[in-house]
């Protein structure tokens, strides 16, 4: 059973939605604010989180940054309808996904079934095979998805779920372009719809955290109107 963080300061987005979360077979803890949030998660760690951005005392933004300070947990934000700005930061300050507000329950549920799916399947799929090698070296890049762990020039980056996966896919094999659509299936299920916006973000935050270990890094590179394609250096 997977635990779901639930963090609004909308007693009734908390209430409707624990109770739908938990018929789906999660287990649900909810928190109206970020502090509050953030002091539980320094105890226990979820294994998802929702954030609305919006919130007293913390917002979701200063929340995420926290995280991301000692964390890759994957991280869902709840947004204004129309409120894009909210969005693009919430990508590429380290979120996984977003929800425009006011939304549909049942996409909530399908949003998260999908990061842990596929969080689920990059693990088992290098089960299999002998611990050795399941590690991926690419030049100075080295992954370990058992671990999620990622190593460029031996020097460790914490990536979110999302963004180990379509770095993976792109390393995987270098030279060869993976246009925004591929990508999209790489890090979403297919009955879940993301624009090129979303993708694109979570490329520049890739590029970011790469270039904070090293300012010459340039493997990842962008082919416009076609997509994006790894460089081994």
């Amino acid at each position: 059973m997977s635990r779901i963080a639930l963090v609004d300061d909308d007693r009734n987005i908390l209430t409707s939605v624990s109770m739908t979360l938990e018929a789906e077979g999660f287990e649900v803890e909810t928190y109206n604010d970020g502090q509050s949030a953030l002091e539980a998660f320094t105890r226990r760690m979820p294994e998802l989180a929702v954030l609305d951005i919006k919130m007293p005392r913390m917002d979701g933004m200063d929340l995420l940054q926290r995280l991301r300070q000692k964390s890759a947990v994957p991280v869902i934000f709840l947004t204004s309808k129309d409120d894009e700005i909210d969005e693009l930061m919430g990508l590429r300050m380290g979120a996984d996904d977003y929800v425009r507000k006011p939304f549909s329950q049942r996409l909530l549920v399908e949003r998260i079934r999908s990061i842990l799916r596929r969080q689920e399947a990059n693990a088992s799929d290098s089960g299999d095979a002998p611990e050795e090698s399941q590690i991926m070296s690419r030049g100075q890049l080295t992954m370990d998805p058992l671990r999620h762990a990622v190593k460029w020039k031996d020097r460790d980056v914490s990536l979110t779920v999302t963004e180990f996966l379509l770095l993976q896919a792109l390393a995987q094999r270098p030279g060869f372009v993976k246009s925004r659509d591929q990508l999209m299936d790489v890090a979403y299920d297919e009955q879940v719809y993301v624009d090129d916006r979303t993708i694109d973000s979570h490329i520049k935050r890739l590029r970011k955290k790469m270039r904070e270990v090293d300012g010459d890094f340039s493997a990842i590179e962008t082919l416009y109107g076609i997509g994006y394609r790894y460089n081994e250096e």
